[in-house]
């Protein structure tokens, strides 16, 4: 199947997804006597208890620079499991520079539960002048997980948990890109963000043959604790299953569950604010939302003046992510970044989530080294504090073969006029569609748009055109903004006669 055909979503009914999210959220059979379970128990005790701040690191950890803490690393005969020739391995990160929060790490085993204690003789410090031998038993910051997923005779890093609840996972042929984490609280709230942190780890070892990895998570902050079951299926398109339980030692401002966290920078829709020679740079393009009720909208990301937030409310999402839909190398034209190698992550969700919100915010960045995209669902009721809250979800992490939906979708939103005589104020936008839809559709066939705006927004122009060079269609819209103070939205779908043929392409154009 070719990068520009679609991706049948996965769990096709309504009925199945719900028998599907019964079934993981069963108290499952614990490998080696050890399990969510277990986890669980810990997480409650934790909530019903004060909250205790992690232990400060040495000084001469914090005090480290990029560069000296880089110059550490972990030695490659020191991977646990590599001498037994099991299929999984892992190595260690070491706590210092932004990572002061160490964690506890255990493996899971027939023999029993076994914590990995820090070993300093495991790293090489390169350039460094301190005394590994006094730093004490500090624990270490995270851990990455390596498998044969690209050759069958190197095992490639396919999964990272480090700092706070952040972890990435990669699919065949990719890059590290966007980054999921475990929670989000009060994301774009005034009040503040808190951060939960992944504070202890349990590893199940795995099997000779093994082709799935269970890892076991503990949560804690001030206002949460909570367990967390993550099982690694290693692929082409890599899947982790997640399955957690929270408990709030109180109220808190939004929960965001599943959150996602990418980079926009610039791209067709909107050009670098400095002289760049990459015409595009970003680890996601867009977020792509299947709504409870079947419409698939898609929305273009950006880098706003000021922070932007917005959402879409539904009932039981069937899916959401943060997708780099464009693959071409000549959009990027990076050869160290390759962005075109970055993955997409598609969430989907098990069983029922009930009424929420799919929250999208973005937030002005000054370059590409900071994330400035987080999308997440936020449900409508928060769980009772210290009253058990359980949900699951798989995550998807795709290249070229991603979920779109089976009819047609925005394969490019760009924005601009063109050569104008005499400037009026417009804005104008060609968004081009392709897929199945327009594949099939007659020659002769009627084609249009529905299209809408806000208030703030007034449609100027419209035409809907098929493209010959690429089979699909190309709208294009002129809008002129009402006040520039405020944004406008906009939402399009193309249409023949009665029949709706693509998704909706939903815009937000920011202030100014």
């Amino acid at each position: 199947m070719s990068p520009e055909q679609q991706r049948i979503p996965r769990g096709g009914g309504a009925l199945l997804i719900a028998l599907c999210g019964l079934l993981l959220l069963q108290p499952m059979q614990a490998a080696y006597g050890f399990g969510f379970d277990d986890v669980a128990r810990r997480a409650q005790a934790l909530a019903a208890a004060p909250y205790t701040p992690p232990p400060a690191l040495p000084m001469v950890l914090q005090n480290l620079t990029y560069d000296q803490y880089r110059d550490i690393r972990y030695k490659p005969a020191h991977f646990m499991w590599h001498k037994a020739g099991l299929p999984f391995e892992l190595a260690f990160f070491h706590p210092g520079w932004h990572y002061r929060e160490p964690v506890r790490i255990h493996e899971v085993s027939a023999e029993g539960v076994r914590e990995l204690r820090f070993d300093p003789q495991a790293f090489d410090y390169g350039a460094n002048t301190f005394d590994p031998g006094k730093l004490g038993r500090i624990g270490y910051a995270g851990f990455r997980v390596h498998y044969a997923l690209n050759t069958p005779t190197y095992k490639d890093e396919v999964l990272v948990f480090l700092g706070a609840s952040y972890f990435r996972a990669l699919g065949k042929g990719q890059l590290y890109g966007l980054s999921a984490r475990g929670l989000a609280v009060d994301t774009a709230l005034a009040s503040g963000e808190e951060f939960p942190r992944f504070t202890e780890f349990w590893i199940d070892r795995p099997g000779r043959n093994a082709k799935s990895l269970t890892v076991y998570a503990l949560l804690d902050s001030k206002r949460v604790a909570g367990a967390y079951r993550f099982v690694l299926e290693p692929g082409d398109e890599t899947v982790l299953r997640v399955q957690a339980r929270l408990f709030l030692r109180s109220q808190v401002g939004k929960l965001g569950l599943a959150p996602l966290t990418s980079m926009y920078l610039h791209g067709a829709n909107q050009r670098a604010a400095n002289e760049d020679y990459r015409p595009e740079v970003h680890d996601s393009d867009g977020l792509l939302l299947h709504a409870g009720d079947g419409e698939w909208i898609w929305r273009p990301l950006v880098d706003p003046k000021r922070l932007l937030v917005t959402s879409f409310s539904t009932a039981n999402p069937v899916g959401f992510g943060l997708m780099q839909r464009e693959r071409r190398f000549m959009r990027y034209e990076d050869l160290e970044a390759r962005y075109e190698r970055r993955p997409s992550v598609w969430v989907e969700p098990e069983g029922a989530w009930g009424a929420g919100r799919i929250e999208l915010v973005q937030i002005p960045t000054p370059d590409e080294t900071n994330d400035n995209i987080v999308a997440y669902w936020a449900p409508a009721a928060e769980p009772a504090p210290l009253a058990p809250y359980d949900f699951a979800y798989r995550l998807y992490w795709q290249g070229d073969r991603q979920t779109r939906p089976p009819s047609a979708w925005v394969a490019e939103t760009r924005r601009g006029r063109g050569y104008v005589a005499k400037p009026d104020g417009e804005i104008g936008f060609k968004v081009d569609f392709r897929g199945p839809a327009l594949d099939a559709l007659p020659a002769g066939a009627p084609l249009d748009a529905e299209v809408w705006s806000d208030a703030n927004g007034r449609i100027t122009g419209r035409v809907v055109e098929r493209n010959p060079l690429t089979g699909g269609a190309r709208l294009a819209l002129r809008v002129k903004r009402i006040d520039d103070s405020k944004p406008v939205e906009l939402r399009a779908s193309l249409k023949s006669e009665a029949r709706t043929l693509s998704e909706t392409w939903s815009y937000v154009l920011p202030p100014g």
